[in-house]
């Protein structure tokens, strides 16, 4: 499917990379957030073959990434004044902000909507390899669809090696979840995916905004993401209870034959006994889990287990609304064990 070899390119072989942009090929590339996977925006043979490599739906609009705001301007009209406080402000940075199109752009990059989610990525070799190939390059996540997001680059490799025409091998990416999503094209701004950037920062920086969280605007969001090949259970509520609801579940797993693995919070660590688990990070320490979450669900695959158990105790503020959005995305089953418990 797709390239025959994927070349895997070197940091300082971004002008290889360049080429192969400016020649209507794709590329995988780090990025501070995930690994992206790049094609010329406005070309749409060359955008159609993020889609194929992936299997990607066609109407899920896919993230303009830019190095400069001359380069915004080729891509988006209209430009409010608000979306330049957010840039000085976030840009470099983990803010996608959605603008009107211009006619360049071409409908299979915004899923045929009216708009375009654009980027300026905080990390060198994305910023190179989009000013070498002199032109927007249109990236979702380098994985196949509905797999997790990739934050190192032997993920890219595992998913996409024969499918791409190269990788640039990066180091593992610093953030570890996507871009926080902004619609400027409604009033107030919508918010439509937590990510990188914390609600609460935008807030602090242009005052209202009404949280969405859900939209067929915001790139990544219209379908399943995320899974695991194993079954994936969250388990949600106040710690206590999680950890007698976890430990249920594995025993009952076990009375089925079935291996489970469990993601864990290190504060829970040594209360769960599995056949495997992965430490996500330190509740007070939400950076830390949202750098581990994807490699973490990746673990699940790679231990083979047959049923995977995610404790959902992270609050949700600032990268926890991501956390907890991705575990959610990710799970095939949830367990609520707040006071009013239920399975949805």
């Amino acid at each position: 499917m797709g390239a025959k070899r994927t070349l895997v390119l070197k940091p300082n072989e971004i002008r290889k990379a360049s080429l192969i942009i400016r020649s209507g090929g794709i590329v995988a590339f780090p990025t501070e957030t995930v690994y992206g996977l790049g094609a010329n925006a406005l070309d749409s043979e060359a955008v159609a073959k993020i889609f194929h490599a992936k299997g990607r739906p066609a109407d899920n609009p896919l993230i303009v990434h830019i190095s400069s705001r001359e380069m915004l301007n080729m891509v988006a009209r209209d430009i409010p004044a608000l979306a330049f406080r957010l840039m000085d402000a976030f840009w470099p940075g983990a803010l996608t902000i959605i603008l009107k199109r211009k006619d360049v752009v071409p409908d299979i990059t915004t899923g045929g909507l009216d708009t375009v989610a654009v980027r300026m990525p905080a990390h060198e070799i994305a910023l190179a390899l989009i000013t070498g190939s002199g032109v927007p390059i249109a990236a979702p996540s380098a994985n196949i669809s509905g797999r997790p997001s990739p934050t190192k680059a032997e993920h890219v490799i595992k998913d996409m090696d024969g499918r791409i025409d190269a990788v640039i091998m990066g180091e593992e990416t610093r953030l570890g979840v996507e871009s926080t999503v902004l619609d400027l094209t409604v009033t107030p701004p919508a918010f439509l995916r937590p990510g990188g950037l914390g609600l609460e920062e935008i807030i602090g920086t242009i005052g209202e905004v009404n949280v969405i969280e859900e939209s067929v605007r915001s790139p990544g969001m219209r379908y399943t993401h995320y899974s695991p090949k194993a079954k994936l259970i969250l388990v949600e509520g106040e710690r206590k209870s999680v950890l007698f609801e976890i430990k249920r579940l594995i025993g009952e797993s076990r009375k089925q034959g079935l291996t489970a693995g469990v993601l864990v919070s290190r504060e829970s660590a040594l209360d769960i006994e599995c056949d495997t688990k992965y430490i996500l990070g330190s509740v007070n320490d939400l950076k830390e889990v949202a750098s581990r979450l994807f490699s973490g669900l990746r673990f699940l695959d790679d231990a083979g287990v047959d049923v995977g158990i995610a404790e959902g105790v992270f609050p949700e503020k600032r990268e926890g609304r991501a956390i907890m959005n991705r575990l959610r995305k990710a799970a095939k089953e949830w367990v609520s064990c707040y006071k009013e418990a239920g399975i949805k």
